[in-house]
């Protein structure tokens, strides 16, 4: 990072349906993320605990699928309080593994969990449907074909060096251009 940058952006994350891996790669730049310390300012995220906008934020990182209404709410929150909003891994971008539900119609898909399936005891043959639980979608849905999406970082997860390449561009007010190198496993 250079030094004479005197920007500072702040910066939101969430995870949605998903398994926390992109969560985990930001946090691989390891030392990278004291040079960023006096550029980022994190406002919203589940890696410290904030889990209410106060103010627009810079960039938003999410992470994971749309499986219920709960995470429907959350997508729009963060597009209306994101200026730029980037969906982050295979599971934003695509529905990722949680979308492998999406042949199977939902309602088999409940009978098996909680009716049929070879380990489940239910005398009552009952689908759970609390009120305070969220309402499971019909389909997993990519973030994009919900809200519009800014910036698309794939992998699963992405690598660490792509996070840097996102944020390094935000800082220098430049257009986000993932490099073939942030994506190269060898």
């Amino acid at each position: 990072m250079s030094p004479g940058i005197p920007r500072k952006i702040t910066l939101a994350t969430t995870s949605l349906a998903g398994c926390f891996g992109c969560h985990m790669s930001l946090l691989d730049i390891d030392l990278v993320l004291l040079d960023l310390v006096d550029h980022v300012e994190i406002l919203r995220s589940p890696l410290t605990d904030i889990k209410t906008f106060n103010r627009q934020v810079d960039v938003g990182l999410i992470e994971g699928g749309v499986c219920n209404d709960e995470n429907l709410h959350v997508l729009r929150e963060f597009r209306k309080n994101c200026n730029i909003l980037v969906s982050v891994g295979e599971c934003a971008i695509m529905g990722g593994l949680p979308a492998l539900r999406n042949d199977v119609p939902l309602q088999e898909c409940l009978s098996e969990a909680y009716l049929n399936g070879p380990t489940v005891s239910n005398p009552q043959h009952v689908i759970p449907h609390d009120p305070h639980l969220p309402k499971i979608l019909d389909r997993i849905y990519p973030c994009h074909e919900l809200v519009k999406v800014d910036v698309f970082l794939p992998g699963c997860p992405p690598p660490a060096k792509a996070f840097f390449e996102l944020i390094a561009s935000v800082l220098e007010g430049k257009n986000f251009q993932l490099s073939r190198a942030a994506t190269r496993f060898d």
